[in-house]
């Protein structure tokens, strides 16, 4: 029986610590769904189908992988493709507080769905998509923060 997880997040975008919690979960589960979650409430800073694409640049020839996007509870996609585990990465002490708040809600919900909380390596660490973000608003140049050989979408389209 092959150990899947989920790995959910917003990802927009995806970056060089993203990939770095991505394979080393693929260290401990044979397939991770990378899922791009979709909040209704928010505009993303990039559409899903180009979260998805970088995604998909980012992770070109990892075995295990695959991409899909969700717009609900965590919890429900994890039910609906049969999934039992949970991947999130954090970065410091207030990510590994909001993820904890997220796991223990996730658990009372779903018992059977068990969260993994990776620290994100250190070298990684000053990485958030935020920042990507506002390097990119600011023309910046974002290659050292994102995986190589990812081509970022025209964001201004």
């Amino acid at each position: 029986m092959k150990r899947k997880a989920l790995f959910p997040g917003s990802f927009d975008p995806f970056t060089a610590g993203h990939l770095n919690i991505l394979k080393r979960a693929l260290t401990m589960f044979d397939e991770v769904v990378v899922a791009v979650g979709i909040n209704q409430d928010k505009r993303g800073f990039f559409t899903v189908d180009q979260r998805i694409d970088i995604i998909r640049q980012a992770t070109a020839g990892l075995e295990g992988v695959s991409v899909t996007n969700y717009d609900g509870l965590t919890i429900d996609i994890c039910r609906e493709l049969g999934i039992y585990h949970v991947v999130r990465g954090v970065r410091n002490m207030i990510d590994f507080e909001t993820e904890r708040s997220i796991a223990d809600a996730n658990r009372r919900l779903a018992p059977e769905i068990e969260t993994v909380i990776i620290p994100t390596a250190q070298e990684f660490a000053h990485i958030s998509s935020s920042a990507v973000r506002d390097i990119l608003r600011h023309h910046g140049d974002t290659s050292l923060f994102l995986s190589e050989g990812v081509t970022m979408p025209d964001w201004n389209a």
